[in-house]
């Protein structure tokens, strides 16, 4: 067993449990993104600690906070897949779709995501999707960006932030948040609420 999958398996919850296909499955991904990452800027963080915390525990804490049953997921700038690819391993009943509007990462996530069946790849920004989803999760994006195509594109977002920036929206958006901190990852914390329409 790698030391990937070994010291990942260490630090998931006790609420979520992942096979080890599941885990494979997220292995390999890993080890995708510190292939690509030699030529294409896809994350400044490659160490496997480092990764395992800031990416996909964060994208794991967040999946355990989402539905136990089926719905659909907007990653609005996915990058490197964080946090949609995590949340679709560990949740395969979710359908999860990664927005990227970056040609090159675009490809990478398709190659990334060709093992999940319930990942689609949209390789455009977020304001040129029509479709609609159940949730928006996204921790590139600033929500002043996001708010208007979300107002009548989606019915509940998870904003991967800080605790300083999600209070900052609370206030300047009126919009409604419940903050989980992010364990021992400082200020970082997943603001969830549902998006007023027409905002």
């Amino acid at each position: 067993m790698s030391q990937f999958t070994l010291r990942l398996r260490a630090r998931l919850p006790a609420a979520l449990e992942l096979s080890d296909s599941q885990l494979a499955l997220l292995e390999n991904h890993f080890s995708l993104l510190v292939s690509w990452n030699k030529r294409l800027n896809l994350t400044r963080i490659t160490d496997v600690q480092g990764a395992i915390e800031r990416h996909y525990m964060e994208s794991l804490f967040l999946a355990n906070l989402l539905p136990k049953h089926p719905f659909s997921l907007i990653d609005a700038g996915s990058g490197a897949g964080f946090p949609g690819i995590p949340v679709a391993v560990a949740l395969p009943w979710a359908s999860v779709s990664l927005a990227e509007s970056d040609a090159r990462k675009a490809v990478f996530l398709k190659e990334a995501a060709c093992k999940l069946p319930n990942v689609e790849v949209e390789a455009k920004r977020i304001s040129g999707l029509s479709s609609c989803w159940d949730w928006l999760a996204s921790r590139a994006v600033k929500w002043r960006d996001l708010m208007p195509w979300a107002s009548t594109h989606v019915q509940r977002v998870a904003l991967l932030t800080t605790a300083t920036e999600a209070e900052s929206i609370r206030r300047k958006y009126c919009l409604p948040l419940s903050v989980h901190r992010l364990g021992s990852a400082g200020d970082r914390v997943v603001a969830i609420g549902y998006v007023p329409r027409g905002t």
